[in-house]
């Protein structure tokens, strides 16, 4: 079973920036079939992918956030970051964390980021 704690949520204007951290109980890139990546899920919508990472490094990310958010890993091979900047208010959502790892998807309790106009 393998643990996700996020953190770097918080409030912020539109045009600020934050930096989510995700952390696994466990070694995620240590075998190239496993990855993590960044949901999110505003009120009333479905959770949608923000940015996915491979073992490799390889990235991809959701049209709405290409050339403003930045997914990378951390160098312990358990750690992703979200490095989110031009925030604007339609970012305003719970991001969750995901692993796939040991064929299987974990998921963290996720993190609050609020963006006011």
């Amino acid at each position: 079973q393998v643990q996700l704690v996020e953190s770097g949520g918080g409030l912020v204007q539109a045009g600020g920036s934050l930096r989510l951290s995700c952390a696994a109980s466990q070694t995620i890139f240590s075998n190239l079939e496993n990855y993590m990546a960044w949901y999110r899920q505003a009120p009333g919508k479905q959770r949608e992918l923000v940015a996915t990472i491979s073992t490799s490094g390889f990235s991809v990310y959701a049209d709405s956030v290409k050339g403003r958010f930045t997914i990378s890993r951390g160098s312990a091979k358990n750690t992703v970051y979200l490095q989110m900047n031009n925030l604007k208010p339609e970012d305003t959502a719970d991001y969750y964390c995901e692993a796939y790892a040991n064929m299987d998807h974990y998921w963290g309790q996720g993190t609050q980021v609020t963006v006011s106009s």
